[in-house]
């Protein structure tokens, strides 16, 4: 048996929100596992008109229970993880460099919501973005990002987002997580929220007025 990798060209999905043209913010939006980027866009829209919204859909989508019905999308899995890795740092590089080319915007805000989470740090760490603002939501830090990760996120304002009753963190979890980063001595901003595994509109418009 012979095993045979070939690159080739796909339809991605992509949901925006808001006006480009006038905004001076861009929020690029990372969804959970499970969650189709048409449904996890309306967590924004309440959100100033500064801000253009970007919502990429997980190129790997699955019918949520059984084989019909809801379907859901995801970033990866375990298997061939790498390539994974890899396939989607190149689709978002490639969404962000079409708005780019296009817009200018002062400020770049990158949130990745539980799955998403890992997903946006790596692309952050590896990807061409820049992001100014970098919010970690309800979701675990990867492991596997280069020993010199923290360089790049030191020029980032950081949040670490999680909400009090989210049955995907204990508080032992949460302390881990704020005291690895302290240990790394990159600088994030712990905010707890009374709530579960969800974004949050009072907080998210805190931390993006």
């Amino acid at each position: 048996m012979k095993t045979h990798k070939f690159k080739i060209e796909t339809i991605a999905t992509v949901q925006t929100i808001g006006d480009p043209e006038t905004a001076t913010k861009v929020l690029f939006a990372l969804h959970g596992y499970g969650q189709l980027s048409e449904f996890f866009s309306r967590k924004f829209s309440k959100m100033s008109p500064d801000y253009f919204i970007i919502v990429p859909e997980g190129p790997h989508r699955f019918y949520l229970e059984g084989s019909s019905g809801r379907v859901g999308a995801s970033w990866m899995t375990k298997e061939k993880r790498e390539e994974d890795i890899l396939n989607y740092i190149n689709y978002l590089n490639s969404v962000w460099l079409y708005f780019s080319k296009k817009f200018n915007f002062q400020e770049k805000i990158l949130l990745g919501f539980s799955q998403g989470g890992a997903t946006a740090a790596r692309w952050h760490e590896k990807g061409n973005f820049a992001a100014t603002k970098f919010i970690l939501w309800g979701a675990v830090f990867p492991p596997d990002l280069s020993q010199n990760w923290n360089i790049k996120f030191n020029n980032t304002l950081n949040y670490f987002v999680v909400g009090t009753n989210d049955p995907y963190y204990s508080e032992e979890k949460i302390r881990s997580q704020i005291q690895y980063f302290k240990e790394k001595s990159v600088n994030f901003t712990s905010i707890m929220f009374d709530g579960k595994h969800e974004i949050e509109n009072k907080t998210l418009l805190k931390i993006c007025p």
